[in-house]
């Protein structure tokens, strides 16, 4: 629990929303009106110059980041050891994920590395439970 208010206290959840409703229109019936705890919130964000490429596309700059889904996150690290997180699979777990973020997610990388370590373990802890 103390994870899941660190993950809010942080501002992650600013951008990995713990909640998205899919639309009424859905093809299929029983997939209308239900919450997802997909952890994402779908957008572009600038994520700063260390983790930008030199391609823009559209409207997009290379800073700008699609937000990656956070769920199936424990189940990813237990099966594989590794992550492989962000863009391009250079995190190969969530702290060095967190410590990429850059940009409009300065804040929270830098909350991240303020905390003690019994606050980062929580915090992690609360991703593994994803």
């Amino acid at each position: 629990m103390r994870g899941a208010e660190l993950f809010r206290e942080a501002a992650c959840a600013e951008c990995h929303l713990p909640a998205l409703r899919t639309g009424a229109d859905a093809i299929l019936p029983g997939l209308a009106n239900r919450s997802i705890a997909a952890y994402t919130d779908l957008l572009l964000h600038d994520m700063g110059d260390a983790l930008a490429s030199m391609r823009g596309e559209f409207d997009a700059t290379g800073k700008d980041w699609r937000t990656a889904p956070l769920w199936g996150l424990g189940r990813r690290l237990k099966r594989h050891g590794s992550a492989d997180l962000l863009h391009d699979g250079r995190a190969r777990d969530a702290t060095e994920a967190i410590l990429w973020h850059g940009g409009e997610a300065s804040y929270s990388r830098d909350f991240f590395m303020r905390l003690s370590r019994e606050e980062r373990d929580a915090l992690l802890a609360f991703l593994r439970s994803l």
